[in-house]
């Protein structure tokens, strides 16, 4: 039967027949699978009780006075660490309320990229305002197994259906920002400029310089915050796909075609687990039983991590889904965040990102980021692009702009520095500034060479430090550069310099955040403990920003 009929028939009886040769547990599976097909919308789980929305939160049941977003824990977040693994996230974790367990369970980013901060996404789950566990873009599969196990713990018991309360206490969790162009529900229209590469000679990086025109959008932004960018899939991996599962690529899929919607509405990215749990109802044996491995994060052949949506299908090569159901058990296609790399100050109307282009193979196979193909090949001067403007988290420049930065930005990291760097010559900040810069070589990828070189030469950077990673023998890093000049980053710091890091959230921060705390402790001659309490001193006061990934 296809999915067409089953639409059809599905009101004269159960979807799934008595005899179906299906476990229970497939069996519910199959009818919330083929529920949601019939709909093709998803539809959010039934709001909880305020009983159950406190049990959840860590209040006690029937304690209605409490706060259940509040009540029920320390307010301590160990677990507030970006370069930490999910797995030590999640023990620090161990023993508090399902709300707290499930912001563990985010990459504690703050990006913003899912449409919340990492708390916020997490009590909006909680309370049942957000079905969306997939959502943590630098989470990834890991973050949206852990929500989903947690989830599990939501269920059982009977359920009180005061759905308007449930909804009341969930309100301050949504965004109410629905300004065109302020979230990423709400895009806006921009058109792509130009795209210049950064790079020269022989490098092994391909990093573009981006310009989009905002006039027509009514857009503006502040130095920090991040662009959203909606962008489409490799026409070259769809059609593969479509060849693939045997499939016309003009069969119907909602009001659109299928070719279409995988262009524009999945992510063709890392396999997710409901494609293979789907893979595992159509087809037997030995194959069977590794597509519900793979549906439970298991790796039965050692190929997991390599498995992307083209790959899973030739994996389970011969399998021919209902293209309608195919595209069902795929993710939506989330937009990426990019930092602002200029000042609108510097430059109206205009807004510039600094991209490096993924491309990679595995096998013989050459893998292609979305976004960063999107710009790098596909997009023409003059093509239009969906856009919005992401808020920064506490990113900010000193309102007092007599107040020294230090700002660590290696690679891409450099972006929002460039803007700050505009940001402050727009100003006249009379407060210095020091970049700490880093990449492979000197040569190829001193990225905005010449414009660092211009503000050096009128006094808005005061200093700059590069470290070529590939130059140098042992490689050079930005934390060794941090070492070379810590007794004069320490004088900034008691001069109340602020202090910036962009860049790779799991090594290259956590790198500079210890060597920052070396830098204390020697410094300031204190032991350890008092050097981390300073670093954390810091981060309290605004003194220490972050915006990493």
């Amino acid at each position: 039967m296809s999915i067409q009929d089953m639409k059809n028939t599905h009101n004269l009886g159960p979807i799934i027949p008595d005899n179906a040769p299906f476990t229970p547990e497939q069996r519910v599976w199959l009818t919330g699978f083929f529920a949601g097909l019939l709909s093709f919308d998803a539809t959010a789980p039934q709001p909880l009780s305020l009983n159950q929305n406190a049990a959840i939160m860590g209040d006690v049941p029937g304690a209605a006075s409490k706060d259940p977003l509040r009540d029920g824990d320390d307010g301590e977040t160990p677990w507030k660490d970006q370069s930490l693994a999910i797995d030590d996230r999640m023990k620090l974790a161990e023993g508090r309320p399902l709300r707290r367990r499930m912001m563990a369970a985010m990459a504690q980013q703050d990006c913003g990229q899912c449409g919340y901060n990492c708390e916020d996404y997490s009590n909006a789950i909680a309370l049942q305002a957000e079905d969306r566990l997939n959502l943590c873009a630098p989470g990834g599969k890991s973050t949206a197994r852990m929500l989903k196990s947690l989830i599990e713990e939501m269920g059982g018991g009977a359920i009180d259906p005061d759905e308007q309360l449930a909804k009341e206490l969930a309100k301050p969790l949504e965004s109410k920002d629905i300004a065109p162009g302020r979230s990423r529900a709400h895009p806006v229209e921009a058109v792509f400029v130009s795209r210049s590469k950064l790079n020269k000679g022989n490098s092994s990086k391909v990093t573009n310089h981006i310009e989009i025109d905002l006039s027509a959008s009514g857009l503006d932004y502040v130095v920090g915050d991040s662009l959203g960018i909606y962008a489409y899939n490799d026409p070259e991996l769809v059609d593969a796909i479509i060849s693939a599962i045997q499939a016309p690529a003009d069969f119907p899929v909602g009001e659109t075609t299928l070719r279409d919607y995988l262009l524009k509405e999945v992510s063709l990215g890392l396999a997710p687990d409901n494609l293979f749990q789907f893979f595992s109802y159509l087809t037997g044996g030995e194959r069977r039983q590794k597509a519900l491995l793979l549906a439970k994060g298991k790796d039965p052949d050692g190929d997991a991590a390599t498995l992307d949506v083209l790959a899973a299908v030739e994996k389970f090569k011969g399998i021919r889904p209902d293209p309608e159901a195919f595209v069902e058990s795929l993710e939506p296609l989330q937009p990426r965040l990019y930092s602002i790399s200029s000042s609108i100050k510097a430059n109206p109307q205009r807004v510039s990102l600094t991209i490096d282009t993924v491309k990679y193979n595995i096998g013989e196979r050459e893998r292609r980021g979305v976004a960063s193909t999107y710009f790098a090949d596909r997009l023409s001067e003059g093509s239009a692009l969906k856009v919005y403007v992401q808020k920064a988290h506490g990113f900010a420049l000193p309102q007092d702009l007599s107040v020294p930065i230090i700002m660590v930005g290696p690679g891409t990291g450099i972006a929002p520095f460039r803007a700050f760097l505009q940001e402050r010559m727009a100003t006249k900040a009379s407060g210095g500034a020091w970049l700490f810069f880093g990449h492979q070589k000197r040569e190829c990828d001193f990225l905005y060479e010449d414009e660092l070189a211009a503000m050096q030469n009128v006094g808005v950077l005061t200093k700059l430090s590069l470290a070529w990673s590939r130059d140098e023998t042992p490689k050079t890093y930005v934390q060794d550069k941090m070492k070379e000049g810590s007794a004069e980053l320490w004088a900034w710091l008691q001069r109340g310099a602020h202090f910036y890091i962009c860049g790779d959230a799991k090594r290259m921060a956590a790198d500079v955040e210890k060597t920052l705390v070396g830098i204390a402790a020697e410094f300031g001659a204190m032991d350890a403990d008092k050097a981390k309490d300073f670093v954390k001193d810091m981060k309290a006061k605004g003194r220490y920003q972050a915006d990493v990934y």
